[in-house]
């Protein structure tokens, strides 16, 4: 006898769910990691160190969640396509500042560390950050409520994520920030673009 297959609205629902629960880990994951972070950072804990720390956790939760792994073929593409954007967010960030009549961009500022060990930390967190949101997170949110849903998501957790470190006056650019690596996530169907747009505008700060 053959097997009768399920209704196609079972099947959905039985990837839906798993899907939405895997989730839900993730989100939790990441929360309690940004958490520890903010713990760290207020317990005056070494900046390098901290930040060394967060980033190992990202990638360790982004591995644990089964962030796919670009393949060699996407790599390129995501690297230029990302380049562009990053820099794109640079003179964005600079632009607006100075139509104000100011130089100051609000919540940046040279850290006090040497460039190279900082520049390594900062692509680690941003590689890691892009690694959960814009990959495992956006891959189970968007099997579970499609693509406008993932979108929406990742970028609210992106803006949230840095508020215990720099507090509510980020989220608006943090928000617009979200939505374009959000956008290059769907646009290049990998995390490799978003990755390298956010570690360039990150690198980027330094000079600021």
């Amino acid at each position: 006898m053959s097997a009768i297959p399920a209704p196609v609205g079972v099947r959905a629902s039985a990837t839906v769910t798993p899907a939405l629960f895997e989730a839900l880990l993730l989100l939790g994951g990441l929360g309690a990691i940004v958490l520890l972070r903010a713990w760290a950072s207020r317990a005056g804990l070494a900046p390098l160190a901290v930040g060394a720390a967060f980033s190992a956790g990202l990638l360790i939760l982004a591995g644990a969640g089964g962030a796919t792994r670009p393949s060699a073929r996407s790599i390129a593409p995501g690297v230029a396509a990302g380049a562009a954007v990053g820099l794109a967010l640079v003179a964005v960030g600079l632009a607006g500042p100075a139509l104000g009549g100011t130089t100051f961009v609000g919540g940046l500022g040279r850290p006090a560390a040497p460039f190279v060990p900082w520049a390594v930390v900062v692509v680690g967190v941003a590689v890691g950050e892009e690694a959960i949101l814009r990959g495992a997170l956006f891959d189970r949110l968007r099997r579970a409520g499609g693509a406008p849903a993932a979108l929406l998501v990742t970028t609210l957790a992106f803006a949230l994520l840095h508020v215990p470190l720099y507090g509510w006056h980020v989220v608006p650019l943090d928000l617009a920030v979200g939505l374009a690596l959000g956008g290059l996530r769907l646009g290049t169907g990998g995390f490799v673009a978003p990755a390298v747009a956010h570690g360039l505008a990150d690198i980027a700060t330094w000079w600021l």
